[in-house]
């Protein structure tokens, strides 16, 4: 192919959060972009459904104080915030226990609850050591990412079982991984990068706090309008990226463009799916072999009536016992779709897939109504969405990297190669994992190739 018969100046390879601010930015700095999606939709990691008659998040659906430029983009875009239901008591299964309490911390043993209390302020006092936009750089960075979460935590803290099992639904939800599979100092750059621990776990006042009404989908929906419709290719599944003096081309199966740079913004893992000539740096060819993408389960429970508040309960629970981490009251903006939802995730997400549907549902709704009540086994509908079975993801929320990673491998994680840029939430310099660290890296990359262009 002529070498000056570009298709555009950028080609961005993923059609998520973070390939679609890219393209949006790009565009509106005078770049012509061309966006190049492997599915038949744009929106990656966030994916919004109709289940009983409303518009349902099946992938990132929450947004919460510390993250402006979500919020921002959210009212540029003219779409509206709705808060989350939090009226009521919290749930706490414990031990095949249940209780209920208020409030962010569950009642538990005062003397436990001092340890877990303990723990939560030694790993906030670490965090900060950590540089959000450098982790390798960090004091000890070598022997903090030496150690996994769990080989860190054992010979620390004589922890009790039930601590344990506390610190396991945290890091499960969060990171779809169980601690033994996470870099300590992975754990503590994203602890950092995300303005402290209880942001991730608290729903009012913390990043579970606000919806976007008619689901997140949307924002990446309206970032590709801003496009001309021929800028963007669905079902165009990048298979090969070859750099040469005077550009780049990228192909699928069936097609290739030409363009003077790319960005490449897909998950880590799915990126190493992808063939490079010439061949990528060593350090970076090492992050796309060993950041493992997370394992997640998301089920939705649609009902008559939400029940549970007439028994003065949030609907948010929490469980150490089942395959469910944690749920939430997911009911409609409008309040006409009362709807359970319900995380599995970590290493009880990767045995999902090998239960028979059947099996699933009943296990599912029976540990809802073990939270909730005997009302919850009989839904009007019941929905899941097995984030390990999409292709174009290998799972969620994010990747996660094992020991000797980041301290190594970390400063080749945004570094172009050449005619190539990356993106992805998982490289954001704040709020990584987040919808709003994805924002932030594309809004990153664009300025980054605005520049050089």
């Amino acid at each position: 192919m002529n070498s000056d018969n570009f298709d555009a100046d950028v080609a961005v390879i993923g059609g998520g959060l973070a390939g679609v601010r890219a393209a949006a930015q790009l565009h509106a700095g005078g770049a012509s972009v061309l966006v190049l999606e492997a599915r038949d939709r744009l929106g990656g990691r966030t994916y919004t459904r109709p289940l009983g008659g409303a518009a349902f998040d099946f992938g990132g659906q929450s947004i919460g104080p510390g993250q402006p430029r979500m919020y921002q983009l959210v009212k540029d875009l003219g779409l509206e915030i709705a808060p989350a239901h939090v009226a009521g008591r919290k749930v706490l299964e414990l031990g095949g226990k249940a209780t209920t309490y208020a409030g962010t911390i569950p009642f538990i043993n005062p003397l436990k609850l001092l340890t877990l209390q303990l723990i939560l302020k030694r790993i906030e006092r670490l965090s900060r050591q950590i540089p959000s936009e450098a982790p390798w750089d960090a004091p000890h960075a070598s022997s903090l990412d030496s150690l996994t979460l769990e080989a860190w935590r054992r010979p620390a803290w004589a922890i009790g079982t039930e601590v344990r099992r506390l610190m396991d639904v945290v890091v499960r939800t969060v990171f779809g991984a169980d601690a033994g599979e996470l870099s300590l100092l992975h754990f503590l750059w994203f602890v950092s990068s995300n303005g402290g621990l209880m942001p991730l776990v608290e729903t009012k006042g913390g990043f579970q706090q606000d919806r976007i009404v008619g689901g997140t989908q949307q924002i990446s929906e309206r970032l590709g309008a801003t496009l001309s419709r021929d800028r963007i290719r669905l079902n165009a599944a990048v298979r090969t990226i070859r750099q040469d003096e005077n550009g780049v081309t990228v192909e699928s199966s069936s097609e290739s463009w030409r363009a003077k740079r790319v960005v490449v913004a897909v998950p880590l893992a799915i990126a190493g799916r992808i063939s490079y000539e010439p061949l990528l740096p060593t350090a970076r060819d090492q992050i796309h072999q060993r950041v493992a993408m997370g394992s997640t389960v998301k089920i939705f429970a649609t009902y008559e009536r939400a029940f549970w508040r007439e028994r003065g309960l949030s609907g948010e629970a929490v469980g150490t016992s089942g395959a469910i981490s944690v749920a939430f009251d997911n009911t409609s903006n409008d309040g006409s779709v009362p709807c359970l939802l319900g995380f599995v995730v970590g290493r009880p997400a990767r045995t999902f897939a090998t239960m028979p549907r059947e099996y699933r549902r009943a296990q599912m709704l029976e540990e809802l109504a073990r939270f909730f009540g005997p009302e919850a086994r009989t839904p009007l509908e019941y929905a899941e969405m097995d984030w390990g079975e999409e292709r174009f993801s290998g799972g969620c929320p994010i990747g996660n990297f094992p020991p000797g990673t980041l301290s190594v491998f970390g400063n080749a994680l945004r570094m172009p190669v050449g005619r190539l840029h990356w993106a992805g939430t998982e490289i954001a310099r704040q709020c990584v994992g987040y919808m709003e660290g994805a924002i932030e890296s594309g809004d990153r990359v664009a300025e980054e190739i605005l520049t050089v262009l």
